[in-house]
């Protein structure tokens, strides 16, 4: 049976595959730059009889479906499956496998490293000693101190798989946790080491905030300019989920008029950040360039969900991350 992969893959998956008797064509779209259109995609599948397709930025539609019958399951090393259309799958009995909190504890650690960054100043302070900014050995113990993590409250929305390992890693460092999440159970939430509580006091308690939460047009916005103005004088936000979930308005007038001490961001409205965002002209607020889930740790553990799988359906065993479940073996 043959595989055809174009997302990043880990060599230890690519050895199982390659035990379990798959004949594995690999090529990550970022080694080789280009993500493949639907038609072409299908064309591809037929010709070389593909019966496994593994994809992480490639869009699975109908038309490649019509286009490669022979094509049996589609791997997608993201928990989101959107660019994928499932229902067209389904009926063509194909199954479809996903790798839900593949980046969870590299999301999760992200958000802990920002939080330590606007609490300490780390990045405002390496760059003030390596531009030769630093003439008074004294003077950043009386005019540049920052806070501890330890002792504060952290304010979670979404408790979700990254909120869940964020919590946990709060809790250890000493830090009072809540969260909002009108999706989980006080049980749930106890298990993480968070309390749920409603937003409106969540922000209003809250010195550090952070952002956990899908998408959705119940969260569009969520933070807006009325729930902005709830949050403590001095408090942080740190955002790795969704530009979206906050006014942008509403963030900037609070940052720049400091009613909130700063702000970290790995999401943006564009990716690369456009020019003309007003965020680069802040300095209370820290940027990363959408690296939440860019470790080599989180291709390492998505591919070998691909692959376990695989090794499933080749064995005529259901797929423990199965989007598809109505399609069975029997197809």
């Amino acid at each position: 049976m043959k595989a055809l992969i174009l997302a990043p893959f880990h060599s230890e998956a690519l050895e199982r595959l390659s035990r379990a008797g798959v004949e594995v064509i690999y090529e990550s779209w970022l080694d080789i730059g280009k993500l493949h259109s639907p038609e072409e995609l299908g064309e591809r599948l037929q010709r070389q009889d593909i019966a496994i397709l593994v994809v992480e930025a490639d869009f699975v539609f109908e038309e490649v479906f019509q286009a490669a019958p022979g094509l049996r399951l589609v791997g997608i090393c993201r928990a989101a499956v959107d660019h994928i259309d499932v229902p067209t799958a389904t009926q063509h009995g194909v199954m479809v496998i996903n790798t839900p909190a593949r980046n969870a504890i590299a999301v999760a650690e992200l958000t802990l490293g920002l939080m330590l960054c606007l609490a300490r100043g780390i990045p405002q302070f390496h760059n003030l000693v390596k531009g030769g900014g630093w003439v008074d050995p004294v003077g950043p113990y009386r005019d540049q101190r920052g806070i501890e993590l330890a002792g504060r409250t952290a304010g979670l929305i979404g408790l979700g798989a990254v909120g869940r390992e964020v919590a946990r890693r709060l809790n250890s460092l000493g830090m009072k946790v809540l969260d909002y999440d009108p999706y989980v159970t006080s049980e749930v939430a106890g298990q993480a080491g968070a309390a749920l509580i409603s937003l409106e006091a969540l922000l209003s308690q809250s010195d550090f905030i952070s952002l956990h939460c899908a998408l959705t047009d119940e969260t569009n916005e969520l933070l807006n300019s009325e729930r902005i103005a709830l949050l403590k004088p001095g408090a942080y936000l740190v955002n790795t989920a969704a530009w979206e979930l906050v006014n942008e308005k509403a963030l900037v007038a609070a940052l720049e008029q400091r009613r909130m001490a700063g702000a970290a961001f790995d999401v943006y409205e564009s990716h690369p950040v456009s020019p003309a965002s007003p965020l680069l002209k802040l300095e209370n607020v820290i940027l990363t360039p959408h690296i939440g889930g860019a470790t080599e740790d989180t291709i390492r553990r998505y591919s070998l969900m691909i692959a376990e799988d695989i090794e499933r359906f080749l064995r005529g065993q259901s797929p423990l991350h199965l989007v598809n479940p109505e399609v069975g073996h029997d197809h």
